[in-house]
């Protein structure tokens, strides 16, 4: 993909206020900017969208809590 030449994408609740398909198309392009190498952080509050990032850090109080490889 073109659409971003950065090393690393910091993305806040990035399907936050998205519907279902436009969501899905946001964590697709999430996925394929990852594939080409850019590292991805997502914060987001979302259980479903945390469940498909492929490394999890759960933050509680400003603490990691746990550091899971899907």
């Amino acid at each position: 993909s073109d659409v971003c030449s950065s090393d690393l994408v910091m993305a806040d609740e990035p399907t936050g206020n998205l519907d279902s398909a436009n969501g899905a198309g946001i964590l697709e392009l999430i996925r394929e900017l990852h594939d080409e190498g850019t590292t991805i952080v997502v914060i987001t509050h979302d259980l479903d969208v945390a469940a498909a990032m492929d490394r999890r850090i759960e933050v509680r109080d400003g603490r990691a809590l746990s550091d899971t490889l899907a």
